[in-house]
């Protein structure tokens, strides 16, 4: 069994978050038309990772405009949608009864929907950026590992710059994590970062990364798109340039399970 999983790489406009939700669905039916059966979307796809103002005008609970939209996407296609990421308010999510790291503010949260448009997994980026950026001063950090069953994978969720904290990946791998999904809002000039951390996290964990990046630009920053998939060798299976667009990947979860056998290095661990 494999899975076909569709990175939507798109155009992220500052602060607008209907025109952008309108471009993610466009995407969503683009990759449904490749027979996708899993679609991610970019970190903060609603508004725009660095338009740091429009943060609180623009939150919205777990199951607010955003997801329940998607949902019904997903439900009516019969797919999974990784939601990933949007502007939680913390608050109104806990008033819905979703569990929250606080009772206020706000979060960087990803919402994994399956087949069926029900909630499935949310993940709250662990690793807050603190270079030149407002997320630490704005954003609560999550605090617990997020994975979900799907498509014969056991799927786990990171956020952007969680790449560079590779103790996180471990303790997805010690969850039974085969397929990591990697929502980011990257950007110029850390071209050579962005390819590299992912590659190192498929290769070191034996098991495929998908990393989903927007492009748009922004007061002080560009996205630089280029998505990728890497198999657990550390091999680009799939790939965008830094146009907006839609990849799609055919992944198999044997090949997590081959690679870990043959080359058994996860067993050699001294901890």
């Amino acid at each position: 069994m494999t899975l076909t999983l569709a990175l939507a790489q798109l155009e992220i406009r500052g602060g607008k978050p209907d025109e952008n939700r309108r471009r993610a669905i466009e995407a969503i039916e683009t990759a449904v038309e490749r027979n996708a059966g899993l679609v991610v979307l970019p970190e903060i796809f609603t508004t725009g990772y660095f338009a740091f103002e429009s943060y609180g005008r623009t939150a919205e609970p777990v199951d607010g405009e955003t997801v329940s939209t998607l949902a019904t996407v997903a439900a009516d296609h019969g797919i999974g949608i990784l939601a990933g990421s949007i502007v939680e308010d913390l608050a109104a999510s806990r008033d819905r009864g979703f569990e929250t790291p606080a009772d206020e503010g706000y979060a960087n949260t990803s919402v994994f929907l399956d087949e069926t448009g029900t909630v499935a997994g949310v993940y709250r980026k662990r690793h807050l950026f603190g270079y030149g950026s407002a997320e630490q001063e704005l954003l609560t950090a999550g605090e617990s590992l997020a994975t979900v069953e799907f498509g014969g994978f056991t799927v786990g969720m990171t956020t952007c710059y969680d790449l560079r904290f590779p103790e996180l990946y471990r303790a997805l791998v010690d969850e039974g994590v085969t397929l990591v999904l990697v929502p980011s809002a990257w950007p110029y000039p850390r071209v050579e970062h962005w390819q590299l951390l992912p590659r190192a996290r498929a290769v070191e964990n034996l098991c495929y990364v998908a990393t989903v990046n927007g492009v748009g630009s922004f007061d002080d920053a560009e996205l630089l798109g280029r998505s990728a998939v890497y198999d657990p060798w550390g091999t680009a299976v799939a790939a965008l340039g830094d146009e907006s667009g839609v990849v799609t990947a055919h992944l198999d979860p044997a090949t997590v399970e081959d690679r870990r056998t043959t080359f058994p290095a996860l067993d050699d661990r001294r901890l």
